[in-house]
Order: C-alpha cells, then structure tokens, then sequence
C-alpha cells in the first residue's frame, strides 16, 4: 500500500471514530437534558399529590435508577462488542453498535412509563458502551501508536462535543417551537402527534433525534478498511480462540446488575443493599471476565501472560470507575439543579449542558497533552486533585442559577471530563492487539457498573438525606475522587513505550 493510501485510510478511520464518539456523547446526553420534563409528564398522576421537596426526591429517585440502567446497559455492551470487535473486526462490529444505540434510543419518544425509559435506555446503551472501545483500538492502531496524545485529545473532546450538540438542538426546540408546529403541519402531521411530540420542552422529539447516527453506519461501512494489526492476527488464527457461548457469562452478569438496580430502586435496609450489592457485584465481575478467560485458555496464552491481562483489566476498570463514578455521581446531576434552581426557567438545563460540555471538551485536549508529556501516573493523580476541587466549587457555592453557576459548572465540566481525554491515552497501551477491544472495553466499561452504583447513591442520599437538595448531595458523592489517589501504585507506567503487538 503507498503512503496516499496509508494516509487516506488513517484520516477516514479517524473521521469515523470521532463522529462515532460525537454521537456517543448526543446519545449520553439526551437523557439529561429531557429527563426532567419527561418524567414530570410520565409520573403527573403521582406527582400531583406531593409536596414540592418529595417531587424533586421522585424525581431523582427515577433519575438514578434510569441512570444506572444506562450504564449497566453500556458496561454490558463494552463486553459484549468489544469481544465481536476482536472476533469480527473493529469496522463491522463498529457499524452494527452505532446502529444498535441509534435505532433503540429513538424509541424512547413513545415512552409512556418511567420503566420505558429504563429498559430503553439499557438496550441503547449497549451499543454506545461498544463504540468507544471499538473505536478507540481502530484508530490507535491504524495510527500505529503514534500522536497518542492528540488522537486521545480528539477522542474526549468529540465526545463531550456530543452533549454540546444535544443542548444546542434543544435549545434550538424551545425558541422555535411554533415555528416546527407549523412545519410539521405543512407535511400533514396529525395534530395528536404534533401536540404530543412538541409537549413539555418537546422532549419525545428530540428522542426521535437519535436516530440520526444510524445514517452514518453507511459511511462506517463504505469508506473505513480494517485495522492492518487485526488482519494480521486474523490471519494467524488468533481469533479463533473467541465462541459465542461465552457470552452466557455476560447474560449472567448483566442479571446480577439489574439485581443491583432492584436493590436500590426498591426500600431495602441499608445492610441488605450493601451486603447484596456486594454479592452481585462479584457476579458481575465473574461474568463479564468469562469470555477473555476463555479464550486466553484456549489459546494457549502463559500463565504470566494471562495473569497480567486480567490484572490490567481489573486496575483499569478500577481507575475508569473512579472517574464515572465522580462524572455520573454528581457533574451530569447539572441540567436537574439548573432546571430546579431557576424554577424551570425556559433554557437553563440546556445553557447549563451546553457551558459543562464546553468545558469537558477543552479539558480532554489538556488532560491528553498532560498525559503524554508528564508520567501516567502523575497525571492521573494531578485530573484526580483538580475534579475535586472544582466540584466541590461548584456544588458548594451555588444557591441559585445565574453567572456565577455557568461559570462555576465550565471549570467543573472542564476538569471532571478530564479523564475522557487521559483514558484513550492509557487503556490501548494496556493490552496487546488480540485482546485490546475486549480489554479496553471491559476497563473503561464496567467503571460504568461502578457509576451506576453511584448514582444510585446519589439518588438515595436526594430521596433520604438531603430531602431534594442537588448541591448537598452531589458535593459528597464528589469526594469519590479521594479513592482514585490509592489506585495510583498499583498503575504499569507505560509513558514512552511502544503500544503493545
């Protein structure tokens, strides 16, 4: 192959990736931005008899769950695609998890239940949890290895560019409304369906939104080749090793998250949830490393050599949850305050998406730049000091939604998105080519099962402790980051090392 194509094939796999990521971040950011007018539509009959303070704590309380649902949902689908991507190829399972998120997440327009959104956004999710790892091995290893720190930076920022996108088309439905009305009637709309679409901030028609990334499955497919490195070790028969009954082990594990989830949704005693959640999260975890134990027996991987993969997988799913955890916890909990704050004033959840994202995408550049330059663990400890620092910022100093909040939720969004541009830079460096999308994808994915957990927290300390009050709860979840500082020793250095064959 000459150096034009070489070039060629690098810059259109880098194109798909980052748009992929920017749809992942419009998919992760829909729910945000809408979950407050929907739910407040999908549970008025409840609604109406509660006491301002107890709406907020319902309101919350489906907030978390449909949450953490979510991220089950994406920790499930970082397993389940990464291993199609090591057995099928990057492209084809790229394709089929950019699908599978967009066609599933438009439905949530016809949702008519709080529980809808639940399952919906479960099975969305699988999807997206399969796009970052999928994308992030094809792009570092057509690129082989080299501008990790700019390649990583891209992939941050696009993704948080997502969210940017999200508060931009909603904000663009709200000062618009009639305008659209008139236009869907132009096109003969029936008016039921224009009066339900356009109802409460016009949340179901910016759902219906999601299907726009299924379009791009096209591009996707025609004009991105496959990754050389996963050629070569296909053709040396070392995908063989990857059989589908050893996804019997990730249907079990994705049980025991909903186990998870019915715990915390449901008025359990503190013990029985912390004991169960405890049981369930070992189950988790035997399920979701299943399928790569497997096939590292059957391919005949040294003891020393199957050893390090699992233990890299487990300190980089430990590394990445703090980060979710930290993210998912308490930033995104944003658009809610906002909305609360302001007393649901026409635009605020989406100015305060849009200000947060703009932050997070200048801060992946920073933190990929600091990785690359400073050592991986440094860094990692330095994202851990300053997310702190600013969460604490901007939950502890807000009591109303003005300047003052948008300012304050940029520096948070910016630093506490940090890890997004430091974990593409790390996790490839991980792992070898034959197991990198099953390996990385786990690492960064089941931190999610980890922020699910949190966010139920966050959602049970609104319900109980802190009667509704965002700020209070989401500062304290923050202090998440603290733990991350006791995982640094145990970090595998790879500043200046080749990514691994």
């Amino acid at each position: 192959m000459n150096s034009q194509s070489i070039t060629t094939a690098k810059t259109m796999a880098l194109i798909a990736a980052l748009f992929g990521w920017l749809f992942d971040g419009f998919e992760m950011g829909l729910f945000p931005v809408v979950a407050r007018p929907a739910l407040m539509e999908l549970l008025k009959p409840e609604l109406d008899s509660l006491e301002p303070e107890a709406v907020d704590a319902l309101i919350g309380r489906w907030f978390a769950v449909i949450t953490a649902a979510f991220l089950v949902g994406a920790a499930t689908g970082g397993v389940v695609f990464g291993w199609l991507g090591d057995r099928i190829g990057r492209v084809r399972a790229m394709s089929l998890s950019i699908l599978t998120y967009a066609i599933v997440s438009s439905l949530a327009a016809f949702a008519q239940a709080p529980w809808h959104f639940v399952v919906i956004r479960f099975l969305a999710a699988l999807g997206m949890g399969g796009e970052w790892s999928l994308g992030v091995a094809l792009v570092m290893e057509i690129w082989q290895g080299r501008s990790r720190g700019l390649l990583a930076g891209l992939i941050g920022a696009f993704g948080n560019l997502g969210y940017v996108l999200v508060a931009l088309l909603s904000l663009f439905l709200t000062q618009f409304q009639s305008g659209i009305e008139s236009l869907l009637r132009s096109v003969s709309f029936p008016e039921a369906w224009i009066g339900a679409l356009m109802a409460n901030s016009g949340w179901r028609l910016l759902m219906v939104m999601g299907i726009l990334p299924a379009l791009f499955t096209l591009v996707i497919r025609l004009f991105v080749r496959e990754s050389d490195r996963w050629t070569h070790e296909r053709d040396q028969g070392k995908t063989q090793g990857w059989e589908t009954i050893d996804l019997t082990g990730v249907l079990v594990g994705a049980a025991a998250c909903f186990g998870i989830l019915y715990l915390w949704a449901d008025d359990f005693s503190w013990p029985v949830r912390l004991g169960g959640t405890a049981f369930f999260l070992i189950i988790v975890l035997a399920g979701y490393l299943w399928p790569i134990r497997n096939y590292l027996k059957r391919s005949g991987e040294s003891s020393d050599a199957k050893r390090q993969i699992l233990t890299m997988m487990l300190i980089g799913a430990a590394l990445s949850g703090v980060a979710l955890l930290g993210t998912w916890g308490s930033v995104l909990w944003s658009p809610n305050w906002a909305d609360k704050l302001s007393n649901k004033l026409a635009g605020a959840k989406q100015w305060t998406q849009f200000w947060s994202a703009m932050g997070a995408t200048a801060g992946c550049f920073v933190a990929a730049m600091i990785g690359e330059k400073f050592s991986r663990r440094f860094g990692y400890a330095f994202l851990l000091a300053i997310s702190l620092a600013s969460a604490q910022l901007f939950f502890r100093t807000n009591t109303e939604w003005n300047t003052w909040f948008l300012v304050t939720v940029f520096i948070a969004g910016g630093c506490t998105a940090t890890f997004y541009g430091w974990l593409p830079l790390y996790l490839p460096e991980l792992f070898p080519t034959r197991v990198r999308a099953t390996g990385q994808g786990f690492a960064f994915n089941f931190g999610r099962i980890i922020a699910a957990i949190g966010a139920l927290q966050t959602g049970a300390l609104m319900n109980g402790y802190f009667k509704g009050d965002y700020g209070q709860a989401c500062a304290l979840m923050s202090f998440i980051y603290l733990a991350g500082f006791f995982l640094i020793p145990f970090m595998r250095e790879t500043k200046g090392a080749a990514l691994p064959d």
